[in-house]
């Protein structure tokens, strides 16, 4: 059983699994890669609307803008998996 001044990590609690003392990494919405995604898919969207897309098919229209901001989208996922395939994060931070 378990003594009453073993450290909590070290006491028997009946569980066979281990405690998990961290998290992955911090939440996405806290990270400088999630604020610089939206303002650069607002600025795409943004100059999108803002620019004309003219009879000659020049310019910025929106198919381009939703494939760029599409494309951004992929980029920050992949960013997030390796930001969460090698770091942690204590509980108590």
């Amino acid at each position: 059983m378990s003594t009453p001044n073993a450290p909590r990590g070290q006491m028997d609690l009946g569980v066979d699994q281990p405690r998990r003392l961290t998290t992955e990494t911090k939440a996405a919405f806290k990270t400088t890669e999630f604020i610089f995604y939206v303002l650069v898919s607002a600025a795409v969207l943004i100059a999108a609307a803002v620019t004309d897309n003219g009879d000659d098919g020049q310019g910025f229209g929106v198919e381009q803008a939703w494939l760029y901001v599409s494309l951004l989208t992929i980029g920050y996922m992949v960013s997030r998996g390796l930001a969460k395939s090698g770091s942690r994060e204590r509980y108590d931070s």
